[in-house]
């Protein structure tokens, strides 16, 4: 017995330290998180380490979301690029919770995923449809461009 809790334990350590590698502040979109603490702690990190905010907005629902985070995540060129000149927040819509207490603050979104990039003091610099960095309708298979996501990064990063 003693042996399997430790063995959960380190399990959930493990679990713990990877995600605090993640750039996201969590792995998942989740509809019992508070959005605002949230977002106010990434501006407040992001004043601190001189970044803007990419504020993902999206649910576990949505397979563009998923498809998404899984580009990011597995592409070396686009985690290292998001780590090193963004402080990223998640922020769910789904039936559970639609965080209209927050995005009532910010223009209208036409679709999910969307990203909006934010200065540190929470201005809103842009509004993006991720919809524009797809592959084109007639692609072998559905997904994201990472060069455009690459290049969308660059030209909202700080310049350091």
């Amino acid at each position: 017995m003693k042996k399997k809790i430790f063995t959960l334990i380190m399990l959930i350590i493990g679990v713990h330290l990877y995600s605090q590698d993640l750039p996201f502040s969590y792995p998942k979109y989740d509809p019992y998180r508070d959005a605002k603490k949230d977002l106010d702690g990434a501006l407040l990190r992001a004043k601190k380490e001189k970044k803007h905010v990419l504020v993902k907005v999206g649910g576990e629902w949505c397979i563009w979301c998923r498809r998404l985070d899984s580009l990011i995540l597995h592409t070396p060129e686009l985690i290292s690029y998001v780590t090193k000149h963004y402080v990223v927040v998640k922020i769910n819509v789904s039936k559970e919770n639609k965080n209209e207490h927050i995005l009532s603050k910010y223009p209208k979104i036409p679709g999910y995923p969307h990203i909006f990039v934010l200065d540190s003091a929470g201005r809103i610099l842009h509004s993006q449809n991720t919809e524009e960095f797809e592959y084109p309708a007639d692609a072998p298979e559905p997904g994201y461009d990472k060069e455009k996501i690459l290049r969308f990064l660059k030209v909202w990063s700080l310049k350091h």
